[in-house]
């Protein structure tokens, strides 16, 4: 599991720098229309979030009620990596030090 930890701070920290470098950069609701309308723009969208929901999927088969569903739903939606990050570093310390990737992966219980 040390190496998963690892792997997901990483995301995490970094997510955390270039969305804050970007931020402050430029404001995310005034992006050019050259970008917006770009058809590689578009494609590249559709394709992270469709991805965000696959992982989605995944935490809402682990999560244990509606409302922590409906928590990280809105999470990976707004914060995508950052979102998805902070889930399985949560998930990570929340597990025993010697805990199997079963446990990591089925829903607590199985």
């Amino acid at each position: 599991m040390r190496y998963l930890k690892s792997w997901f701070l990483l995301v995490f920290v970094i997510m955390l720098i270039v969305v804050g470098w970007a931020s402050v950069d430029e404001n995310i609701f005034e992006i050019p229309s050259a970008v917006k309308n770009d058809p590689w723009f578009i494609a590249t969208l559709f394709d992270t979030y469709f991805a965000f929901i696959a992982i989605y999927l995944f935490m809402a088969y682990r999560s244990p009620s509606w409302i922590s569903r409906l928590l990280w739903f809105v999470m990976v939606m707004g914060l995508g990596n950052i979102g998805i990050a902070l889930y399985f570093l949560i998930l990570i310390y929340k597990l025993p030090p010697n805990a199997t990737m079963k446990e990591f992966l089925l829903r607590p219980g199985t």
